[in-house]
């Protein structure tokens, strides 16, 4: 346990709730905005029971001037720059020498862009997106990849450790992002086999329990498949990471290919399977309902 200290988080979603709860049941001094009032009262709906301490502003700005840590975790660069270069966003009222966090994916320009604008006014930033999903949020155990000055890391490292399971330096600014780019094109990667394989193994009438024990013990183990095997083969997507912000995420990530001359052919290709189960309505169910854009066929219909 690190000394507590005063710190702000910016965005009560799916993600950054859980992970103000921590804080607050770690000790940290904690005040919270959300641009949503209803969400910052189902925040206080959800942790009634442990009676946190966790005071509420009314603007980005507000949550962040006496805070030594500001936290961030919103939707998309626009949502970022809204709640951090904005009027009463949280670079106008953060003291030299505070240290902001971005735990929000975005692109890498956004993240360069940001670190500039807090170096101006003084501000340490480190871009720090996470991976584990709803589940990982809850539970303290994501993946935090980090791009910045090694110093500004370590000294989120000892409050980011309430939510985390793993803290990684990657490298310099966007590092940390450019890291979440690579993460979520093999999710996708893996979630476009797994499905093609769960069909494969429904129409030949395989039993699907005994196939997912006989092949996720070898080489094709993975997170995907041990958490959405079950899930994906009883048409169940209603949780987990929505397929709209994969499709945001794929967008920051090949975008940043092409800028680095590279060409990402699965990952475009994945991409456009997602815009197709988007197209169907299915834009907020969870990244594996990319199998439903597979037909399902039994073996007695050859």
């Amino acid at each position: 346990m690190t000394a507590p200290k005063s710190v702000a988080f910016i965005g009560l979603g799916v993600m950054g709730g859980p992970m103000t709860g921590h804080l607050a049941r770690a000790g940290h001094h904690v005040t919270a905005y959300n641009r949503s009032p209803e969400r910052a009262e189902k925040w206080r709906g959800m942790w009634a029971d442990e009676d946190l301490e966790v005071a509420f502003a009314d603007t980005p700005a507000a949550a962040a001037q006496d805070a030594d840590i500001v936290f961030v975790c919103v939707g998309n660069d626009e949502d970022l720059a809204g709640v951090t270069l904005g009027e009463q966003g949280t670079l106008s009222a953060m003291r030299s020498g505070a240290l902001l966090v971005d735990h929000t994916t975005v692109s890498a320009d956004m993240a360069r862009r940001l670190a500039e604008a807090a170096q101006s006014r003084g501000v340490e930033a480190v871009d720090a997106p996470v991976s584990g999903g709803e589940a990982g949020a809850i539970n303290g155990q994501l993946a935090v990849m980090c791009g910045g000055t090694e110093a500004a890391v370590e000294r989120a490292r000892p409050v980011m450790d309430c939510y985390s399971k793993a803290i990684v330096h990657v490298g310099p600014t966007g590092a940390g992002q450019t890291a979440k780019m690579a993460n979520q094109m093999c999710i996708a990667g893996i979630l476009g086999g797994l499905s093609e394989a769960i069909r494969l193994a429904e129409a030949a009438g395989l039993d699907l329990d005994r196939t997912y024990e006989a092949i996720s013990g070898g080489a094709a183990q993975s997170w995907q498949m041990d958490n959405r095997w079950a899930t994906m083969t009883k048409n169940e997507f209603d949780f987990g990471f929505a397929i709209d912000w994969m499709r945001k995420d794929l967008g920051y990530a090949l975008d940043e290919a092409k800028r680095l001359g590279l060409s990402s052919p699965v990952s475009a290709l994945v991409d456009q399977f997602y815009a197709d189960v988007q197209s169907a309505g299915g834009g907020r169910r969870d990244t594996s309902a990319l199998i439903t854009r597979l037909p399902r066929k039994t073996s007695d219909q050859g």
